[in-house]
């Protein structure tokens, strides 16, 4: 998932110090490396998250055999093929979903509003979703599998899912599509047996069918050329994401998806979070299972 910080419970122990000789992540330092991934990123840490971001950088520095912050920061800066900064974003994100996270909103998008977007299109015409953050999979899965099994019109109608993220080892992670049984808790069992299959060390993996129905796709909201390349969407799922951006990067992020959607075009955010107190340029509309904004 363009993912988010992890939670303020990730914090230093009280009285508790860092292991003698061990790199050490100064006040001074903490805000630097802050301000440097908000601009690329747009996720902001709290210094309620200050424990958790120093013992990841304290790894990114043993992993890259560097003895000081100082010095690990400036060939970050440097690093013209951003290799490094992929590693950062990669630890730094936390992805925690499930399967049918939020139900109510695959009903409504079922009920309400595939309906409505199927009569604006033609012939041939194919509904196209975004899910991002993609997480591990299992919001993308999801969709595909409340189409398949509630949605009479897919009989009718190309459906097309593309889900982004950030962190590209959790793409990799949602292209294979394997999941704990804790992940598929909320899948009735006949949905469970007919899609998935059982590794042999208890998981489960999703079919390759609906493997190979999910576009994933790296993107950053925060990068305009990376954003840029998403547009023509019909749907768009974006949730607990915001939450974590500023105020700045909400906005941002607003622009991006009512440039990516198509007119009259939907958009659900999770459920504490609200578009009216981003932007004014959707509309927000109510329907019978939940509350989604869309694009006039």
């Amino acid at each position: 998932m363009l993912a988010s910080p992890a939670t303020a419970a990730l914090r230093r122990p009280p009285n508790v110090a860092p292991a003698q000789g061990a790199a050490q992540i100064s006040e001074e330092d903490f805000l630097k490396f802050r301000e440097y991934f908000y601009r690329k990123t747009g996720i902001y840490f709290e210094e309620s998250k200050r424990y958790f971001v120093d013992k990841r950088l304290i790894e990114r520095l043993e992993a890259t055999h560097t003895l000081s912050f100082r010095e690990y920061f400036v060939n970050l800066r440097f690093d013209t093929r951003g290799t490094e900064l992929q590693a950062l974003v990669n630890v730094m994100t936390v992805n925690e979903t499930y399967f049918f996270r939020e139900e109510y909103q695959f009903k409504c998008m079922v009920t309400s509003l595939l309906p409505e977007i199927a009569r604006t299109k033609r012939p041939g015409e194919s509904i196209r979703i975004w899910s991002i953050p993609s997480s591990s999979g299992e919001e993308p899965y999801s969709i595909c599998l409340y189409l398949l099994e509630h949605w009479p019109g897919i009989d009718h109608y190309d459906v097309e899912i593309v889900a982004s993220d950030i962190d590209t080892d959790i793409l990799a992670q949602a292209r294979q599509g394997i999941y704990s049984p804790r992940s598929v808790q909320n899948l009735p069992a006949t949905t469970l047996q007919k899609y998935f299959k059982k590794t042999r060390n208890g998981d489960w993996q999703i079919s390759n069918e609906l493997r190979q129905a999910v576009d994933f796709t790296q993107c950053n909201l925060s990068d305009p050329l990376s954003a840029r390349a998403y547009h023509h969407f019909d749907l768009i799922f974006c949730r607990n994401l915001l939450i974590y951006f500023d105020d700045a990067s909400r906005r941002g992020a607003a622009d991006v998806f009512y440039n990516a959607l198509n007119p009259g075009g939907f958009i659900c955010l999770g459920h504490s979070e609200s578009m009216s107190r981003i932007s004014s340029v959707f509309r927000i509309r109510k329907f019978a299972d939940a509350i989604v904004y869309q694009k006039p």
